[in-house]
């Protein structure tokens, strides 16, 4: 991942707020179950269901150092979020709700300069 070679972390470890608009930009994410997410650094997200269904939406880190995110017209919602590291490589990211009690995973499909 070009975008985090700089960065050095492990399996599990939160994500910092200053790194959260690197990690979500340094790739579109691919999630388990066949959805995809692209991130923008002006803060629009894309996502797509597997069945093809697209949305737009917003996201930013809030003033406690979180990432949010707001789907119109009244959908927000707050992660914690972490690394996802094999070997010595990030290979994407984990939402955690711990409000809510989800979790889900999403791995870098396609790599590109973040934050340029």
């Amino acid at each position: 991942m070009h975008a985090l070679q700089d960065v050095t972390v492990v399996d599990g470890e939160p994500i910092v707020a200053e790194l959260i608009p690197r990690a979500v930009t340094a790739g579109e994410l691919r999630y388990d179950d066949g959805s995809t997410q692209a991130f923008d650094g002006d803060g629009e997200t894309r996502y797509v269901e597997a069945d093809g269904r697209r949305t737009r939406g917003k996201w930013y880190v809030d003033d406690g150092g979180r990432f949010c995110s707001f789907w119109p017209p009244t959908y927000r919602a707050c992660y914690d979020l972490s690394w996802i590291v094999e070997g010595d490589e990030i290979v994407g990211l984990r939402f955690a709700e711990p409000a809510r009690g989800t979790r889900f995973d999403g791995r870098y499909a396609t790599p590109r300069d973040a934050g340029r």
